[in-house]
C-alpha cells in the first residue's frame, strides 16, 4: 500500500501556515519533505506531519527555529515527545479553564450587581501562589522584591516572560527524556539559562550556590513544582542538573 503524500500547499492550508514557512523549514533542515516531484513540487508524509506538529507546538512556546532544531534532535521518540507536549497542553488547558471560569463568574456578578471575593476573581491568574514558600525558605524581602518587579512589568514584558518560561520548562522536559546525562552540555547550559530565568523574575538578584540546591530540592519535594518539569522524573533531573551547576557557583 503506497503511502499518501500531501502537496505542500494542502500541508500549509492544514495547519494554518504558508508554503513559504514550509519552504524555509526545509531549506535550514528542519524539516524536510518526504519527496520532491520532478516539477519541483514538496510533497510530506505522515512522519513529516508528526514533525510539523512538534515544531507548532514549540513556536508556540516561543522557541526559536534553532531552540526547535535542539528540542526536536534531542528527542528522537515521537511518541514521548508528543507526550510531553500533551502533557504541557494539559497543564495550560487547566489554567486557562480557571481563568475562563473566573471571567465568567464576573460577568455573572456584574451582571446580576453581586460581589466577587477577590480569590474568585483572580482564580487562575495568580503569581502569588508559591508566596509562602519563598517567604519561609528566603524571607520576605526576596518574596517582595520580586512581587515589585512582576507588577511593574508592562502587560507585553509579562506575556514575554511567560513564554521564556514556558520555553524553560519544555526544554527541561525534552532534555530528562533525551537520556541525556546531567551533566552534558545540553543539561547545563539549561542550568545555566534558568539561573539566569531566576535571576530576572527575582528582580535581578542572582540566586546564590545555596538557594539553587535549595530550589531543586523543592522541585521534587512539591508535587505542583514537579508539574512543569513533566512529573517527579523530570524534577529529579532538573535538581541534580542544578546540583552540579551549582558547584561553580559562589555561596
Amino acid at each position: 500500500m503506497n503511502e499518501k503524500l500531501r502537496s505542500i500547499q494542502e500541508v500549509a492550508q492544514l495547519a494554518g501556515t504558508t508554503s513559504r514557512a514550509l519552504r524555509h523549514y526545509d531549506d535550514i533542515g528542519l524539516l524536510p519533505p518526504a519527496q520532491i516531484g520532478s516539477n519541483g513540487y514538496r510533497y510530506y508524509n505522515q512522519a513529516n506531519l508528526t514533525r510539523l506538529q512538534r515544531i507548532l507546538l514549540l513556536r508556540q512556546l516561543g522557541l526559536g527555529l534553532g531552540q526547535i532544531a535542539d528540542v526536536l534532535d534531542g528527542t528522537q521518540d515521537d511518541t514521548i515527545a508528543l507526550e510531553d507536549h500533551a502533557e504541557w497542553l494539559r497543564s495550560e488547558q487547566a489554567r486557562l479553564s480557571r481563568q475562563l471560569a473566573s471571567v465568567e463568574r464576573t460577568i455573572a456578578a456584574l451582571k446580576e450587581g453581586t460581589e466577587l471575593m477577590a480569590e474568585e476573581m483572580l482564580d487562575g491568574f495568580d503569581h502569588t501562589q508559591y508566596q509562602d514558600e519563598v517567604e519561609q525558605r528566603w524571607g520576605k524581602k526576596a518574596y517582595a522584591e520580586s512581587d515589585s518587579w512582576w507588577r511593574g512589568l508592562s502587560q507585553s514584558d509579562k506575556d514575554e516572560f511567560k513564554r521564556q518560561t514556558d520555553a524553560l520548562m519544555m526544554d527541561w522536559v525534552a532534555a530528562s527524556r533525551s537520556g541525556d546525562a546531567v551533566d552534558s552540555e545540553m543539561a547545563q547550559a539549561l542550568a545555566t539559562r534558568h539561573v539566569d530565568w531566576l535571576s530576572i523574575g527575582w528582580g535581578g538578584t542572582r540566586p546564590t550556590r545555596d538557594q539553587l540546591l535549595g530550589l531543586g530540592e523543592m522541585y521534587v519535594a512539591d508535587e505542583r513544582f514537579a508539574a512543569n518539569f513533566g512529573g517527579i522524573q523530570g524534577a529529579t533531573y532538573v535538581r541534580d542538573a542544578l546540583a552540579i551547576h551549582a558547584q561553580t557557583m559562589a555561596t
